[in-house]
């Protein structure tokens, strides 16, 4: 098989069979050998039924559905665990990403041997104020964090090889950093094309503003993960090491002080009653705490296999 195309949707039942025959169009005027995989995030309008009418009429579409809303992530997660793909294609179900970029996207996977290509909206029709700033400003600061001189890391349309999606694990809120995760697993040739952003046609978008704040706690987090999520004691252990040791000499020069000043029969204040004696004290908790943190987080990474954290409620044609 060529192509997966991979949709999350959420509450898109007017654009459901419009997006198909479009991409239909577009795989058959191509002939690539093709399947699309919608995955239903807990709609509660009629998009399930639409999709189980779609795959009844064609073999082509697969479909997920969810017990309830997850979010993106676990959406795409369950897409890429059953695509067969050699190429996957990812899009949003609004008609905002064009099926016409497709033939491209394929190109430069499979011709140019990219391992993932990160779609750039360049000229958008959303909201200046609500939406490009904002996104102008994450986008910025993911690229200074990452590495990645990406555009638009949150663009929905991304083309991937199938051994990238079957490696990236994608969780909570991290689909905007599916890049950053494929660089982290080895995959260094990520490029970006220049795709075409239409207005939305019909509904709202599903997305309010805290995905911003949302966005930028989760940067903090894969930065972090990036450089320790693997060798987590690297971090705690070896600021936690520093802390125990500063506190231990600070307690130890207090008890020799101490000792001399009774020794020599000086004058002297009680060991509890100075300020440092507590500073070292909490310096020695906190630095034992930090290095058990890093020795319980090897634990979990050794022992803890990937586990999904959705329920799906009904597939099709898988």
């Amino acid at each position: 098989m060529n192509i997966s195309v991979v949709i999350p949707l959420l509450n898109e039942e007017e654009s459901i069979n419009e997006l198909y025959d479009w991409i239909a169009r577009v795989m058959q005027s191509n002939q690539f050998l093709y399947e699309v995989i919608f995955i239903d995030d807990g709609s509660t309008d009629n998009s399930w039924q639409i999709i189980q009418e779609l795959s009844l009429k064609n073999e082509s579409v697969k479909g997920i559905r969810f017990q309830k809303n997850y979010g993106k992530s676990q959406a795409l997660d369950a897409g890429f665990n059953v695509a067969m793909g050699e190429v996957v294609i990812t899009m949003d179900a609004d008609l905002q990403d064009s099926p016409d970029e497709i033939p491209e996207l394929y190109k430069l996977i499979t011709q140019e041997n990219y391992d993932l290509i990160s779609g750039w909206k360049k000229k958008r029709y959303d909201n200046v104020v609500t939406k490009n700033l904002p996104s102008k400003l994450f986008n910025w600061a993911a690229r200074k964090t990452s590495g990645l001189h990406l555009h638009d890391f949150n663009c929905g349309l991304k083309a991937y090889k199938n051994e990238v999606i079957k490696t990236v694990k994608v969780s909570g809120e991290m689909h905007r950093y599916i890049p950053v995760l494929a660089k982290n697993e080895g995959f260094n040739k990520i490029g970006e094309k220049i795709v075409q952003h239409k207005a939305r046609k019909y509904g709202v978008t599903k997305f309010g503003m805290d995905r911003f704040i949302n966005g930028f706690l989760d940067l903090i987090t894969i930065s972090f993960l990036s450089k320790f999520g693997k060798r987590p004691m690297h971090f705690f252990g070896l600021w936690g090491t520093l802390m125990f040791i500063f506190g231990f000499l600070s307690a130890f020069y207090i008890g020799a002080m101490k000792l001399y000043r009774v020794a020599y029969d000086i004058k002297t204040i009680l060991v509890t009653s100075n300020p440092w004696f507590y500073i070292a004290l909490t310096s020695m908790i906190l630095g034992t705490l930090l290095f058990l943190a890093g020795f319980l987080g090897e634990l979990i990474i050794k022992n803890n296999s990937h586990q999904k954290h959705y329920n799906i409620k009904e597939e099709l044609n898988l």
